[in-house]
């Protein structure tokens, strides 16, 4: 069994924690809204529950719980959960938020569905796959999904920028999917990528969204590299800014399959 990409281990995902990143996680693009039209209709049996592994704040979770029979919320950050559970929709009687990490916190099977939004890649793989694939009903599927903005014209400048004040300094390219099927602990069934959606940030708001994102909390930066960051970033893109404002495009992916059932892992 071959080791994660170094970027990606538990010292990283621990910044999560930080109460930096919690107050900033609201800065994060969007989710587009067909992305939460499409979940619901990957669900194959009933009752409809859904468990979502590395919920963050929510962001799939409150919508679906809309949606479908029951969701289980699960984060091991008690301060993302903490967030959700005031945002709206966090206090429906059919969602349960869960404070724990994903590879051992009490679930209740079997799920119809299991989301994991921009989570699973901070996970040990060789244990959540196996566990999802015990807890999904016998036609249920795991879906991974994503979402990010479009690259806006400032974006080659500013990968640099991250990558000389990042604290993250361990970072390679890498493709999740590529890495769950090449160790054989996950099968695509199907793939969907939504239509982009506009949407509009102060600049502000943009340049504090970094901050909740791996290797720029500020509870890790020094106040100077942080500081040293949020000038460039607003150099970078004040150009293109109106009214104070910036206008992106974000997409949506969803990729469902199976999971390696436990039986038959990989060694």
């Amino acid at each position: 069994m071959d080791d994660k990409p170094n970027h990606l281990k538990p010292r990283y995902a621990a910044q999560f924690h930080d109460a930096s990143v919690v107050a900033a996680y609201g800065y994060r693009p969007p989710v587009p809204d067909e992305v939460l039209a499409v979940l619901p209709g990957l669900i194959r049996e009933s009752p409809a529950n859904v468990l979502d592994i590395g919920c963050g704040r929510g962001e799939l979770a409150r919508p679906l719980s809309a949606r479908v029979s029951r969701v289980d919320a699960v984060d091991w950050s008690p301060g993302m959960i903490t967030m959700g559970k005031q945002l709206p929709g966090g206090d429906r009687t059919h969602l349960h938020w869960v404070v724990g990490k994903a590879e051992e916190a009490p679930l209740v099977p079997p799920y119809a569905l299991v989301t994991a939004g921009q989570s699973l890649h901070w996970m040990d793989w060789d244990v959540i796959l196996p566990r999802i694939a015990a807890a999904l009903s016998p036609n249920g599927f795991l879906a991974i999904v994503g979402w990010e903005v479009v690259a806006p014209p400032w974006h080659r400048a500013l990968r640099p920028v991250i990558q000389r004040l990042s604290t993250n300094q361990d970072y390679q390219p890498y493709d999740l999917i590529e890495e769950l099927t090449r160790r054989q602990l996950f099968t695509v069934s199907g793939r969907h990528e939504t239509k982009p959606v506009p949407f509009r940030q102060p600049v502000d708001d943009y340049i504090e969204s970094f901050h909740a994102r791996k290797g720029l909390s500020r509870d890790r930066m020094t106040a100077v590299a942080a500081a040293a960051f949020d000038r460039e970033v607003r150099a970078l893109c004040t150009p293109f800014a109106e009214n104070g404002q910036l206008a992106f495009m974000t997409v949506g992916e969803i990729i469902w399959g199976r999971p390696q059932a436990p039986n038959t892992q990989h060694t």
